[in-house]
């Protein structure tokens, strides 16, 4: 990517093209709650996906990407709360005006031409570690725009996947992803499985915090590696270390659960694009007039800056 970009892309070594990921539901709902209540020309409401569309069109113009997509989660439960009903539990159903705008947002992800994934029974997090999956197959780069931490699981050793934090201007790759949480990409899921995941509803282990946590994952690479008997854990430097491994004891099938939960699929059913099927080609002038029309979007309609041949 050229020079002038302030995104942190240079960091990523070049080989094939970058493909652009985002995981839709984290700028949807930072659209809603950054925007006043708004409603469109047929009285729908419509700030959380105004704030989307603009997202998508200013990183259009500002990245001027030749791969995109958007993947959305299809509902607000998935086969997780089978294995754990209790999951994501806490987060209750959305604002009844942000309900209708999640479809609107998944017709504007395809109006505006980005390559749009939401698959029945799987989250955003499992299609896009399916899709980056695949295109490191078919030697790409990925990119993933989230602020969700369960995703710097995906991250690289080889620099060729990263995460990018849009409102941070801030890229996190395999030295960021370790500097941030004291682990390794390939580790989180054993570190939220120590330390929680309160977002998502998942305990971890009672008495084990963030440094203690990335402390005993510097010794033992997994939990399953994490032994019993406090005799066992020289070079783990926390204090209260028996007590720890006794905690560690007692809780570690629940641990592992959620290390389990935390774990994103690779491979989704049905999920293998090739890189053809991310190109960005622009959004369908068609489509798009027809439904920016409906919402009234005309000054937004403006700043589209590529159109589909």
């Amino acid at each position: 990517m050229a020079a002038k970009k302030k995104s942190g892309a240079a960091s990523i070594k070049k080989s094939g093209p970058l493909v652009h990921l985002f995981d839709g539901h984290v700028y949807i709902f930072r659209a809603y709650y950054s925007l006043p209540p708004m409603t469109a020309a047929d009285g729908a409401p419509c700030n959380a996906a105004y704030g989307f569309a603009n997202t998508l069109i200013r990183y259009v113009v500002e990245e001027e990407p030749s791969h995109v997509g958007v993947c959305f989660d299809a509902a607000m439960t998935s086969f997780r709360n089978e294995v754990e009903p209790e999951y994501k539990a806490q987060r209750g159903a959305p604002p009844d005006d942000l309900e209708p705008q999640f479809d609107l947002c998944h017709e504007i992800s395809v109006a505006l031409g980005f390559a749009t994934y939401e698959v029945d029974d799987y989250e955003a997090d499992d299609l896009l570690g399916s899709i980056s999956d695949e295109v490191i197959r078919r030697r790409g780069r990925a990119r993933l725009l989230t602020t969700d931490k369960d995703l710097c699981q995906l991250v690289r050793e080889d620099g060729r996947v990263v995460v990018y934090d849009l409102a941070k201007d801030r890229t996190f790759d395999a030295d960021g992803v370790r500097e941030k949480f004291g682990v390794s990409p390939s580790q989180i899921p054993d570190y939220l499985g120590l330390v929680g995941d309160t977002i998502d509803n998942l305990p971890g282990v009672p008495g084990i915090g963030a440094k203690s946590a990335a402390a005993i994952l510097q010794v033992f690479e997994t939990i399953e590696e994490v032994p019993d008997e406090v005799s066992e854990w020289a070079g783990v430097t926390v204090r209260g270390a028996k007590r720890m491994a006794e905690r560690i004891a007692e809780h570690r099938e629940r641990a592992l659960k959620t290390k389990d939960l935390a774990t994103v699929l690779r491979e989704v059913p049905g999920v293998k694009p090739g890189l053809s099927d991310l190109a960005y080609r622009g959004a369908d002038r068609e489509r798009t007039e027809e439904l920016f029309e409906r919402l009234g979007w005309n000054r937004i309609f403006d700043r589209i800056p590529k159109w589909q041949n």
